[in-house]
């Protein structure tokens, strides 16, 4: 349930302070990352952030309210990495290789151990659930629009079954049973994982290397070298 802390008529002078929301967000990110959201106690963020508890319940109104801000504050700034990485011109395998750098770097960050968190607690906490799914939702759209960029761009004949949507939702299903095997411990299966992350790697690279400029002019598309094939024939 969430905590919640009636706030002041009159507020500390600390307050106006203008970094004193920013405090309180960063210590509550690290108090998830360090004693997960069943241990996490309004008071004991206050006291890592240096300010009156009842400053918690002004700023974002109780724990829930605060963790949802914690993640929005996190999700702000690495979708907006995804983006730019999205628009850089580069090959899929490439965008794929630092896609992966991006998961390490939020795995030692305790982005992901944060995400995880509100995943179990939404379990059991519907308010929480219907703030987080949607949050959870845009990274799946993101992989969506880049499979979809894919595709569009290799114009590889795949069974039908086999459409975008079922194509990232394997990848986003994987990458987050991935996730949570890893932030338990379970290191036998690192291997199995890197194996298969190297060879989408592998398959992305495959498949630049069919479209990339040859002497300068663009590769004839897949569809329209068989198409001359079978009219030869």
């Amino acid at each position: 349930m969430d905590e919640v802390l009636t706030a002041p008529h009159a507020l500390p002078a600390k307050a106006a302070a203008p970094d004193t929301r920013q405090r309180i967000l960063d210590a509550a990110f690290n108090c998830l990352v360090v004693r997960g959201y069943a241990s996490l106690s309004v008071r004991d963020i206050a006291k890592d952030a240096g300010v009156n508890h009842a400053l918690i319940s002004y700023y974002f109104g109780g724990k829930d309210r605060l963790v949802i801000a914690v993640l929005d504050e996190a999700n702000r700034r690495l979708l907006d990495r995804q983006q730019q990485l999205h628009d850089t011109p580069v090959g899929f395998a490439e965008k794929w290789a630092i896609a992966r750098r991006f998961y390490d770097s939020d795995l030692a960050s305790g982005f992901v151990r944060v995400q995880a968190e509100l995943w179990a607690a939404s379990l059991s906490n519907v308010e929480l659930r219907e703030q987080f799914l949607p949050r959870i939702q845009a990274w799946k759209q993101l992989v969506l629009d880049g499979v979809r960029e894919a595709l569009q761009a290799y114009q590889v004949d795949l069974p039908p079954a086999f459409s975008a949507e079922a194509i990232a939702t394997l990848l986003s299903e994987f990458w987050l049973g991935m996730e949570f095997s890893q932030l338990i411990g379970a290191s036998g299966e690192t291997a199995r994982h890197d194996a298969t992350l190297d060879a989408i790697e592998a398959l992305l690279r495959m498949l630049d290397a069919r479209i990339a400029p040859v002497s300068g002019q663009p590769r004839p598309a897949r569809r329209a070298r068989t198409a001359r094939t079978r009219s030869n024939a």
